[in-house]
C-alpha cells in the first residue's frame, strides 16, 4: 500500500510540475493603423520556463492572424509564414519587426494608438500540451517608434 501511494504522490507532484511550467509575456504592443489599412504587426518578447513553442496566435481584432519570419536576402527582406517559434527553457525570444512577428490580417476596424488589443498565445510544450495565454497588447502610432522599427516591407500579398 505504502508503494502504491508514494507512486501516486510522485505522479501527482510530476503533474504539478508541469502545470507549474510558466511562460511569460512582456512589452506586448501592436501598431496602430490608419483607416482602411487592412494589416498591422503584434510584438512582444517570451520567456518560458521549459523548452516550447508558439504554435498559434488569436485576436478579435483580425480575421486571420499568422506567425510570420522576416528574413534579408540580396538586401531585400521578405517574410513568410512559419507553423512556430521555438522557445528555449530560459530564454527571452523576441518577437519584432525585423524578425518573427505576427501579423493581423483582414482587420476588422482600425487599431488605434492607445488602444487595448486582445491576443490569446497558444503555447505548446514539449510534450504536446498546449497553453492559452491572454495578453492586452497596447496600440503604438508608428511615428512613436525609432526610424530603424518601420523599415519593414509586407509584400503585395497583404
Amino acid at each position: 500500500m505504502k508503494t502504491i501511494n508514494r507512486v501516486m504522490l510522485l505522479s501527482l507532484l510530476g503533474l504539478s510540475l508541469n502545470v507549474s511550467a510558466q511562460t511569460v509575456v512582456d512589452d506586448a504592443w501592436v501598431r496602430a493603423t490608419v483607416a482602411g489599412q487592412s494589416s498591422t504587426g503584434a510584438f512582444m518578447h517570451i520567456t518560458s520556463s521549459t523548452d516550447s513553442k508558439l504554435v498559434d496566435v488569436k485576436s478579435p481584432v483580425a480575421k486571420t492572424v499568422e506567425i510570420h519570419e522576416s528574413t534579408m536576402k540580396n538586401d531585400v527582406m521578405s517574410m513568410q509564414a512559419v507553423p512556430f517559434v521555438a522557445l528555449p527553457a530560459g530564454k527571452t525570444v523576441n518577437i519584432e519587426p525585423e524578425g518573427f512577428h505576427v501579423m493581423l490580417m483582414d482587420l476588422v476596424g482600425q487599431v488605434k494608438d492607445g488602444d487595448q488589443v486582445p491576443l490569446t498565445l497558444v503555447i505548446e510544450d514539449a510534450q504536446g500540451a498546449k497553453q492559452s495565454i491572454e495578453v492586452k497588447a497596447q496600440a503604438r502610432a508608428l511615428n512613436s517608434m525609432p526610424m530603424n522599427m518601420h523599415k519593414h516591407d509586407h509584400g503585395a500579398a497583404h
